[in-house]
């Protein structure tokens, strides 16, 4: 056998292989991008798929917290006959801190800036009902905080809680 021809035979099929293999990715080259942008794509569009429910969920938890601690809610259904203001005032904040804590996990599914809102709309709520009782004589029933808080409420020009509720929803038509 002739081993410079064998080798020569050999270089001129590995050159031509070459060529035809460049060639031939050099014509597919752009469908196979396109495939795989597709298929990311597609992953993509699952994740959505599977958050959008979970967000969803999470701001309408937001939406039941804000509620919650409004205080006119919070009067109405956390109110006993013959309670003083300091008990109270010890009940509204354990249910407001309770119901936080619960809310607390839906922060990684909402805008971080409703959040903010959220949670300043808690301390806010919480200052209103400590100022409303250092206000109020050491005596005074849980009726004397609820008015007190509520007549605040009333002279604010635009309602906190409506204020934030309306960020909220804004957030999930964002979603859509």
């Amino acid at each position: 056998m002739n081993i410079p021809y064998f080798l020569t035979l050999v270089a001129v099929l590995a050159i031509g292989g070459s060529i035809t293999v460049a060639f031939a990715w050099y014509l597919i080259r752009n469908e196979v991008q396109k495939y795989f942008q597709l298929k990311s794509f597609e992953a993509r569009k699952e994740e959505r798929s599977h958050l959008l429910p979970l967000r969803l969920q999470a701001h309408e938890r937001m939406i039941v917290f804000i509620e919650r601690i409004n205080p006119a809610n919070l009067f109405v259904r956390l109110h006993q006959q013959g309670i003083s203001a300091k008990e109270l005032q010890g009940i509204i904040l354990n249910e407001i801190r309770t119901e936080y804590q619960h809310n607390v996990t839906q922060q990684l599914y909402v805008n971080p800036v409703s959040w903010n809102v959220l949670r300043k709309l808690k301390e806010d709520t919480i200052a209103m009902l400590n100022n409303a009782v250092a206000g109020l004589p050491a005596d005074a029933s849980g009726i004397d905080l609820s008015r007190k808080v509520l007549e605040h409420m009333a002279a604010i020009a635009e309602n906190p809680y409506d204020l934030s509720l309306e960020l909220i929803q804004k957030d999930i038509h964002q979603l859509f």
